[in-house]
Formats: structure tokens, sequence, C-alpha cells
């Protein structure tokens, strides 16, 4: 098969990267294996392309994904994107919805992780805030504006002391602060950072009900086709509110518990329909925080906590639905064929 992979740029990749371990699989299996970035996709001749780099082919591909990104090697060129099986969208957040436009011209002829629709819905905060939940038994309180003075209400209306404030398009637990209704100055200034922009454009905030026991760490769960696959802890580091590894939290082993397993059965279904199929959970004693579906990360914590392979049961699962696609397309052709035989 040919896999596709729009990510960040090569150079950025780290040994930990779940990306890393994708791409290792997909040259594994001795599929063509090619990497682009959103800024490189291209239209030549009315044809959606991209500029590429075109893993070669080994006759013998390292084991350890950490040697495969030392010695691999690439051949750059413009390639057509719909002559592609799979295409992974692994850029990270915010996402370029120029880029989506891109693969608007090519969704009907590729299966895309993740469906392109669904990333333009999910691609933010705003999928979790807008979600189903009235009684908050599954999402903390969510409320997201670009009013200050609004805001500044629902803070001080709040039953809690404290809350969760941050930006919509942060990333990596980047502008997650704790905040508390008692320091009411220190808020106002807050807010005003958050919202303000750049040429008088504002930005949307978030303001969440704070969930009690944040403080111990939260649990990524990475879900595939809407089914839990695998899942870890993260425990902040001391001092720090934000249990993201990028901000120096550390992982533990970690089993699901019920109120974690209800929100996968609850969520999953969602996910499916909206064709978002990798996707990572961060859910905080019980509740969700946030449905991460640009490029979420994970797999390494999980295999080497668990001793599994979640590459592999994605590859798996990639290669089904085109296989499955396939073989409708061949059993419409033969049905078709035999109707003009007759």
């Amino acid at each position: 098969m040919n896999v596709c992979f729009i990510m960040y740029p090569w150079e950025r990749v780290e040994d930990k990267d779940s990306t890393l371990r994708m791409i290792h699989e997909a040259a594994t299996r001795k599929h063509t294996v090619a990497i682009t970035t959103p800024g490189a996709l291209t239209i030549r001749n009315s044809i959606t392309s991209a500029f590429c780099k075109v893993v070669i082919k080994a006759d013998k591909v390292s084991s350890k994904p950490e040697t495969f990104k030392k010695k691999v090697r690439f051949r750059e060129q413009l390639l057509p994107l719909a002559g592609f099986d799979i295409v992974f969208w692994r850029a990270n957040p915010p996402i370029d919805t120029l880029a989506l436009n891109f693969l608007d011209s090519v969704k009907n002829d590729i299966f895309m992780v993740n469906d392109i629709q669904g990333l333009r819905e999910a691609n933010n905060k705003l999928y979790t805030a807008a979600f189903s939940d009235p009684k908050n038994e599954i999402i903390p309180a969510t409320h997201v504006s670009k009013n200050k003075d609004y805001l500044k209400r629902v803070i001080q209306e709040s039953d809690s002391e404290k809350m969760i404030m941050k930006p919509l398009d942060g990333m990596g637990g980047s502008g997650v602060i704790v905040i508390e209704k008692s320091a009411s100055s220190n808020i106002n200034s807050l807010l005003d950072f958050y919202i303000s922009g750049q040429n008088d454009k504002k930005n949307y905030v978030i303001v969440q009900e704070f969930v009690e026991g944040a403080e111990k760490g939260d649990v990524r769960i990475l879900m595939l086709n809407g089914k839990p696959v695998g899942a870890f802890k993260r425990v902040p580091a001391k001092g720090d509110h934000r249990s993201n590894l990028s901000a120096g939290g550390t992982m533990e082993k970690h089993t699901l518990t019920k109120a974690e397993k209800n929100i996968c059965e609850v969520i999953g279904p969602k996910l499916v329909a909206d064709g978002l199929f990798l996707v990572g959970l961060d859910v905080i004693n019980g509740r969700l925080i946030e449905v991460n579906v640009c490029s979420p990360g994970g797999i390494s914590a999980i295999n080497r906590l668990n001793r599994t392979n979640i590459q592999s049961k994605i590859l798996d699962f990639a290669e089904s639905v085109v296989h499955n696609k396939e073989a409708a397309l061949t059993r419409k052709a033969m049905f078709r064929q035999a109707v003009e035989n007759a």
C-alpha cells in the first residue's frame, strides 16, 4: 500500500514520537511511505499534490524506531495525493484549515486518519465544550467566550473557589492555569492577556470547572475506531498543575476505571460517526477534559508500560478499511459485468 503522513517537519521528530512509530511500522510492512507537511500541499494541473519525502526502501528495516530514524533516507518528489491509499494527519494543532481545503478534492480517493470533516469539527477544545452532557456527569462545566465581563461573571458565580483557564487553541498544556476567584484583580489582567490578540483580533478563552484530583495527574486514553487500545497516567512535575509530558510530567502504568470505561463507551460511537478513528482522550478523576484529534501521542509510553505494539494495531485497522473498500469495488464490478453480459 501507499501511505502518506501529513505532519510536522522531519527535523522535529523525536525518538519517543508516536508518528515515528507509525512511519516505522508502515516501512517495516514494506509499504511505500511518504511524509509531507501542510505547507507542502500544492495543486498541479488541477490535481492536489504534495512535495513529499519518500522513504527509500531498504532490504532490512531496523527493529527499533529510533535506529530507523537515524538511518532512513528519502527522495523528494511531487506526488498526487489521490495515489495514496492511507493518509495520516499528524500535524500539530492549531490546524491549518486551508490545508484541509486542499484535501477535500481527494477525500473520496483515500482513507484519511482522521477524516477531514472530523478534523474541522474537533480540532480545538470546542468539541468537548459542545458535547451533550446536561448534568456534567462526564465533562466539567465549560464556558467559552471573548467577552471578558461575561467570563468574570461566570467565575464569580461558580460554586468552586478554583477554576481552569486556558486558550482555545493551546496544546501540550501551554497556557493552562488554575485561577482562584478570590484573586479578582489577577483574573481581570489574565483575561485581558488571554483575550487580546494581534491586530485587534480577540481570542476565545475557556473557563472550566476545576476537577478535584487534578493535582494528582490525568489519564491519557488512546482510542482506535471508537475503542480504547491503551492508556497511561501522567503525573505533574513538582510545583506544576499540568501533567503533560511536554510540561515535565511523568508517566505511570494505568488500568481504566469504571468511570473511564464509561466515557469511552459514551463518546466512542460519536468519534467513529465523525470519522475520528485515532484519538487521545484526556481524563481527570473520571471526567473528560479534552479530545485530541490532530496528532494524539502516547504510543511509546503505552507500549513501554504494557509491552504492547499500538502502532501495529493502528496499521492493521487502516489496512483493513482499505482492503474492505477495494473488495466492495471488486464485488460491484463483478456484479455490473454479470448484468452487462446478460
